[in-house]
């Protein structure tokens, strides 16, 4: 029997929901996400319930995921993810295509993640989380040794917060974007608080603030705060967010998907970069002088932490952002002077920008934190971005993320070894 296929001046076969799962080798819930997010169209035929799909796109989308899923000659895969979600580019970045640095300067963190997630604006975006769970998590992180770092800590309250969500294992849209408004708040709230005076019903930044220093807030210092969660919310597919796509991509629940985030997060060469700079300004604010201070870290070989970033050949558009409002935090100021000393001095050496690290690190020290305190901002930030990736991913090609190793061990066989 031939194929049918529509033919000229003809309407195009319509196909079931179950047909079109079949056809992409994915759920039938899969199908909706793609409809979701603009993929395919679908509509329901007059007097039917049922929703029903052009054939031809379906297998447009299908080789489309046949052509991913071969890869380049000898890879396995293809490591160049296609996304909606941020675009990195000229020295600026977008959320969705709308300027970060704008969204940030005009909405909470808690609005700027529900961009991410949903496209949507939300005005007066909150995220709360039940006592229940946050109980469950404060417990399980109150257990940890006081030397435990920050980011072991989330992990912990992500850990607790899953085990008590029985629907973790449904990756529907509706359920993960339950997760995402539930986990943040709740990885918040487990952390050990540094001041008592407060609430924890106001924003994100204000219940954040009260984990990070025993200092009374400014609404400047607050505004940095909030400013700094939208802007990391998420950076295109840095090393933390490839790992949750990856994990993701294995159908890993949210929790676990975040999980993975943290476990690549806490190198010193990613989420833990913000603490080094901070140390480093500080012996800076010691001395009095940027110029002994960068001239150890040259001469024990150690690059110049919170400056340069591989993504900007300029100034890093989210340290920028936040030296701008720094300028209004006055107990900064001596910390922004630091910090532009440390460029100064180093441009003798090498013509490098501040990043989002330093910027960090000028908060924090100023404001009397701890130097993981930027670790700490730059996780819960992230899982909004890293939540948003997630979403995205439960709506491609299961475990498409698998490249080939190239082997380059002896060659078998080898004799068994004694």
């Amino acid at each position: 029997m031939r194929d049918q296929h529509p033919v000229p001046g003809s309407p195009a076969r319509r196909l079931s929901t179950k047909e079109t799962a079949e056809l992409l080798g994915v759920k039938p819930e899969t199908v909706y996400a793609y409809v979701s997010r603009g993929q395919l169209s679908s509509r329901r035929e007059p007097g039917g319930r049922a929703s029903t799909f052009d054939a031809r796109e379906v297998e447009a989308l299908a080789r489309r995921h046949r052509r991913e899923a071969a890869g380049s000659p000898g890879s396995g895969g293809d490591l160049s993810v296609r996304t909606r979600i941020t675009l990195i580019d000229r020295d600026r970045y977008f959320f969705r295509g709308v300027d970060a640095t704008e969204l940030a300067a005009h909405h909470s963190y808690e609005e700027v993640a529900e961009w991410l997630w949903t496209g949507r604006m939300t005005r007066g975006a909150t995220l709360t989380a039940p006592e229940a769970g946050v109980a469950v998590a404060r417990r399980a992180v109150d257990a940890l040794s006081e030397h435990t770092s920050p980011t072991d800590r989330l992990r912990v309250a992500t850990i607790a917060a899953a085990a008590e969500d029985p629907l973790r294992f449904d990756l529907s849209e509706e359920s993960v974007l339950g997760t995402a408004r539930v986990l943040i708040p709740t990885l918040v709230a487990a952390l050990p608080v540094q001041r008592r005076a407060g609430h924890d019903d106001g924003p994100l930044a204000h219940r954040l603030w009260r984990r990070l220093t025993g200092i009374e807030p400014g609404d400047a210092a607050l505004r940095v705060l909030d400013t700094a969660l939208a802007l990391l919310a998420d950076h295109d597919l840095a090393a933390s967010t490839l790992a949750v796509r990856v994990a993701a991509s294995a159908r890993a629940h949210a929790y676990a998907a975040v999980s993975a985030g943290l476990g690549v997060l806490e190198g010193a060469l990613h989420g833990a970069s913000s603490g080094l700079a901070h140390r480093m300004l500080l012996d800076v604010l010691d001395q009095g002088s940027a110029v002994t201070v960068i001239a150890d870290e040259l001469r024990a070989g150690r690059r110049i932490p919170g400056l340069g970033h591989r993504l900007y050949q300029g100034e890093d558009p989210r340290a920028r952002a936040l030296f701008a409002l720094l300028e209004e935090v006055p107990r900064a100021e001596p910390a922004l002077l630091a910090a532009r000393d440390i460029v100064a001095t180093t441009a003798r050496h090498a013509p490098l920008h501040a990043n989002v690290d330093l910027a960090l690190a000028v908060f924090t020290a100023s404001c009397g934190m701890p130097a993981t305190a930027g670790e700490t901002i730059f996780a819960v930030a992230r899982t909004a971005g890293w939540i948003a990736h997630a979403l995205e991913e439960y709506g491609e090609r299961p475990l498409r993320m698998r490249p080939s190793g190239h082997y380059i061990g002896p060659k078998p066989p080898q004799p068994l070894p004694e």
